[in-house]
């Protein structure tokens, strides 16, 4: 034996020794440690301090039950916080840090919050910091809050999610899982089986039990060779289920890369399961409960089911000199095995008075000393342990007589074992308290089971006695730790019950017992069992808190999966996109879409082309691609009816082949989208929407036709992505369609303003409609998507004798704003109603009720001061337009004041020459020819309110 490493035994290769570095120095173990074995092997006795009074502590636990080995794993932007030890897989070059420690681990200046600790316990934050103000200790107490340190640098890995159907999963890779996932695929049904570690066997891998009068090992390996030869098996190791939800699904984290070098790794770090099953089978296992006794935090204390973990999976023993501590059976098998591997055992305390006789013999086989009816008063020592006080002890927990001191350095403890209800509770499952276990064991629920351990199902020869919190006073002592992570103490839950926080919720956020990482895992029942000694009601009755997911701190990536960077929010390409980005078209974000802003030429700056552009459409023609406003077809018997009901506008008067500006109210009766309405036939309507809302429109129909009105005959579809739209714009553009040869008469007496059309351009089958957002003679051809290019290169090779010009976005919103058009989202906001852009006498004389319609009409609404959309114009002589957002106050205004509005958009006319903008102002529409002052930042403008259009108001261009 080399330290605390035995020369044999374990689940770890001695061919493939690893190197790491703990604290900045350097250690060794072997591929299969995690970090906390080869920490353990190498003698490492103190891991961490403790959150609130920065305690040494050590490790206690072998799995994610353990509160103290909380390390950061790694630096830059590879780091991760908050990890526990016992697993993280060790591998070359490895570089870990305690938390929560500064300077460092041996010598923690935050210590000294030890030394006041009576005057800071629990809860005295909420007493403490209210004067003179809390705002003084603010900053320093956010400073010293928290574990780890978080990332600053962006994730360099990438996540995957997958979902997944099974006829039975079974969560856990002990021996009651695999038998139960055996027992499930032999009779034919698909099974999932997953453990959260990397080895399987839980805590019965490697040990001398037998199991159907097998070694542990021969029948694990047997059980898994026969699983993985079965077609209809899936065996996913690391793989941690964090949470249960409705309807059988679990999800689950999968970590694909995290045991390998940075360097090393390729591919996703992690994997998000989504399982839906028909039958969940909980093989989650069982928490050992550490005992409560002053000074059981002290590094060198242990639980006996850990150290038993440590010894066959990883060939390391806990300690040389080691005392055992318990109330039950189990923690003797962990003495009994140290024992013959080589650890010397000092003795073992068991509170219970009478204790098995094949037990007591073996101990003595073993040469161990037996102290029955005893239990230890305090564990001595500092930074490690140095012996522990024992004495006899009550049933109620009370240290009696005179005490002896054991010396070792390793206490092993054990108060029983809780099973891990965590899904069983994730999923609706109820509790119930076994009172032979001390411990609350799972009601059956429909829809899952729990076996094994998560069961209860390790029942003791006789009951485990209730011994909750040990002291020599028989009084809670506020030096013995129930929540070692939030340093929560048996005087802790004392104070609360003393101050009437007496429900088990109440006691969880007065004291933040159960509330740190590791969700209380080995101090919630203790803490449970404290409180119901203290007011004299039964475990059962206190009840436990509510168990929430995740299981196990799970990274935010892994959760977002691709939605990060690019991939937040997928930015679509237009039909034409290709086309766009050869010829020099200035790429942005619009609505999801990746558009033209412009087309600027060499030399040119982004407002030389838009200025370029616009006058190319009012002088001759424009080509724009409109694929990605919003198309949804609305079909059957009751369509027209439904859309009036739908929109403020009236549609069932719409004639077919014409078209109709339309705008939708959310149910508050605010604006929501606007967009032009086709009836295609009788039955048969095209609905546009803007390119954000499609969607969200198409939803929003299909929610209404399936909860209000579901005796309608109506058929809605987004058929967006179905057809590629291009927009031809200027005085020239008639000349161009025609010269792609339609055969449907476009002559402006047959095809006038707002109407559409059907039939084919340039041998392609076409949508036309003639619509207009630049106040110009304008066509949106949609063709199928499919044929998207044909038509462009069409459509570029007929404009190129009129001059044909792309343009872009910019553009498109310079044109709209010199007419005066809406644009839903930047002319409107939260609060905008229908009558304050204009459509107050069309609600007026629709009869039909419709979406929104008596929100909209509240008294708020007719307020004769609401704020109305109105154009401005700049008249202080500066050419600069004004700024999006700038306030509007009345002309007598010489400071900053409550304003009476906004300006909405603005930009610089190259068609008038002159800056112009829209603005929501309060009474606009009664205002016209005022002046205003216009203030931004410190800037003052002079405008006047006019009408919204300022180019071409009589529409004779649209109606050319």
């Amino acid at each position: 034996m080399s330290g605390y490493r035995l020369d044999h035994g374990g689940d770890i290769d001695r061919t493939r020794p690893l190197t790491f570095h703990w604290e900045g120095k350097r250690y060794s173990g072997f591929a299969g440690d995690t970090l906390a074995s080869a920490l353990l092997a190498s003698g490492v006795r103190m891991v961490g301090r403790s959150f609130k009074y920065h305690r040494p502590r050590g490790l206690i636990a072998a799995g994610l039950d353990e509160p103290n080995a909380i390390v950061q794993l790694e630096q830059g932007a590879q780091t991760i916080p908050n990890l526990k030890a016992p697993y993280v897989e060790l591998y070359e070059g490895l570089s870990a840090n305690p938390v929560n420690a500064w300077p460092s681990l041996g010598f923690d200046l935050l210590a000294v919050n030890g030394l006041v600790k009576r005057f800071i316990p629990a809860a005295f934050y909420y007493k403490t910091f209210m004067w003179p103000d809390w705002l003084l200790f603010e900053p320093a107490i956010r400073k010293a809050a928290g574990l780890g340190t978080s990332p600053t640098l962006p994730d360099p890995d990438v996540y995957t999610q997958t979902s997944a159907h099974t006829d039975v999963l079974v969560v856990g890779g002990g021996i009651a899982g695999l038998s139960a996932a055996l027992h499930a695929a032999q009779v034919g049904k698909a099974v999932m089986l997953i453990t959260g570690g990397a080895h399987w066997g839980g805590r019965l891998a490697g040990t001398s039990d037998t199991i159907e009068g097998k070694p542990a090992r021969v029948w694990i390996e047997d059980t898994l060779r026969a699983l993985a030869a079965m077609p209809n098996v899936t065996l996913k190791a690391r793989t941690l289920a964090t949470g249960h939800y409705d309807h059988g699904m679990v999800a689950l984290c999968e970590r694909l890369t995290d045991h390998l070098p940075p360097a090393e790794r390729s591919g996703p770090r992690q994997r998000l399961w989504r399982v839906r099953t028909d039958e969940l089978i909980l093989a989650t296992g069982a928490i050992e409960r550490p005992l409560v006794f002053r000074g059981n935090d002290r590094p060198g204390v242990m639980l006996a089911g850990a150290a038993r973990a440590y010894l066959h999976r990883y060939g390391v023993i806990a300690g040389r000199q080691v005392v055992v501590a318990t109330n039950n059976d189990s923690a003797w098998q962990a003495a009994f095995d140290l024992a013959e591997a080589g650890a010397r055992l000092v003795a073992i305390v068991d509170a219970r008075a009478d204790l098995p006789a094949a037990l007591t013999e073996r101990a003595r086989s073993h040469g161990i000393a037996v102290h029955a009816g005893m239990a230890p008063a305090a564990a001595l020592g500092g930074r490690s342990l140095r012996g522990v006080r024992i004495g006899n002890v009550s049933g109620t927990g009370r240290i009696e007589g005179t005490t002896q001191t054991l010396r070792c350095d390793t206490l092993l403890v054990s108060g029983g074992w809780n099973p891990a209800v965590h899904l069983h509770s994730h999923g609706a499952g109820r509790l119930t308290l076994d009172t032979n276990l001390q411990s609350f064991t799972p009601i059956a629920a429909a829809g899952h089971r729990s076996v094994g351990g998560a069961a209860g199902d390790f029942a003791p020869a006789a009951p485990i006695p209730a011994l909750w919190s040990i002291s020599e006073t028989g009084e809670p002592d506020p030096e013995a730790w129930v929540d070692f992570q939030n340093d929560v103490t048996a005087g802790d839950i004392a104070l609360a019950a003393r101050e009437n926080f007496r429900s088990v919720e109440h006691l969880k956020r007065y004291t933040t017992l159960g509330m740190a990482s590791d969700q209380g895992k080995t101090s919630n029942v203790s803490g449970i069992g404290i409180l119901g000694t203290l007011l004299e009601r039964p475990m059962q009755a206190i009840g436990t808190t509510k168990f929430r997911p995740p299981y196990d701190p799970t990274p935010f990536g892994v959760f977002a999966g691709h939605r990060v960077g690019e991939g937040l929010r997928a930015r679509r390409r237009l039909a034409f996109h290709d086309w766009h980005s050869e010829n020099g078209a200035s790429l942005d974000e619009y609505g999801g879409w990746m558009r033209p802003a412009a087309y600027p030429r060499a030399g040119e700056r982004e407002e030389d082309a838009v200025r370029r552009e616009v006058l190319a459409v009012r002088a001759g023609v424009g080509l724009f691609e409109a694929s990605p406003l919003g198309k949804i077809e609305v079909k059957g018997p009751d369509a027209a009816a439904f859309l009036d009901r739908m929109y403020v506008n009236t549609i069932s008067t719409l004639k077919v082949g014409r078209c109709r500006y339309a705008i939708m109210l959310t149910e508050n009766g605010t604006v929501f989208d606007d967009g032009v309405v086709t009836r295609l036939a009788e039955d048969h309507f095209l609905v546009g929407t803007t390119s954000g809302h499609a969607a969200a429109i198409a939803e929003a129909f299909r929610e209404w036709l399936q909860c209000e009105w579901t005796t309608m005959q109506v058929l809605v579809e987004d058929v967006t992505t179905c057809w590629a739209v291009a927009n031809i714009a200027g005085p020239k553009a008639r000349d161009v369609l025609a010269a792609l040869e339609p055969d449907i008469d476009i002559s402006g007496a047959a095809f006038p303003h707002m109407s559409a059309r059907t039939g084919h351009v340039c041998g392609l089958p076409a949508r036309i409609a003639r619509v207009s957002f630049t106040g110009e003679l304008s066509y949106e051809i949609a063709v199928p998507w499919r044929d998207a290019g044909a038509l462009w290169t069409a459509l570029v090779e007929a404009g190129a004798p009129y001059g044909l010009t792309p343009f872009g976005v910019e553009a498109l919103m310079t044109m709209r704003i010199e007419k005066g058009f809406l644009h839903v989202g930047s002319d409107t906001d939260g609060t905008t109603l229908p009558q304050d852009i204009g459509f107050g006498g069309i609600m007026r004389k629709k009869a039909q009720d419709f979406v929104g319609c008596r929100s909209a009409l509240r008294p708020d609404g007719l307020r004769t001061d609401r704020r109305s959309l109105v154009g401005l114009e700049v008249t202080d002589g500066n050419p600069a337009p004004l700024t999006t957002g700038a306030h509007v106050l009345p002309a007598t205004a010489a400071a900053p004041q409550p304003g009476e509005g906004w300006v909405t958009s603005s930009t610089w006319s190259p068609t008038l020459e002159a800056p112009l903008a829209l603005a929501l102002v309060e009474r606009g529409q009664d205002r016209m020819g005022d002046t205003v002052r216009v203030w931004d930042l410190g800037t003052w403008r002079e405008a006047r309110i006019t009408g919204l259009c300022r180019y071409d108001p009589e529409g004779a261009r649209l109606d050319a």
